[in-house]
């Protein structure tokens, strides 16, 4: 392997919007992200599916008796 050509790989935190604080290796000083697993809605158990239109219920009904064959 050559000397010299690879980058700096170095010890750097990743802040989020939130607060959350991780610590990681990085190319990059000090990263920031608006959403992390602290807070995003899926990790958090808060999302929320809205159908407005009825189509999850549209699409059980239409294979629900696929299964029963």
């Amino acid at each position: 392997m050559k000397d010299n050509i690879h980058p700096k790989y170095k010890k750097t935190t990743i802040n989020c919007a939130c607060g959350n604080v991780i610590e990681t290796s990085s190319l990059e000083d000090g990263l920031k992200v608006e959403i992390c697993n602290a807070c995003h809605p899926f990790f958090t158990g808060t999302q929320k599916i809205l159908d407005i239109e009825g189509r999850v219920e549209k699409f059980k009904k239409r294979y629900a008796n696929v299964n029963k064959k």
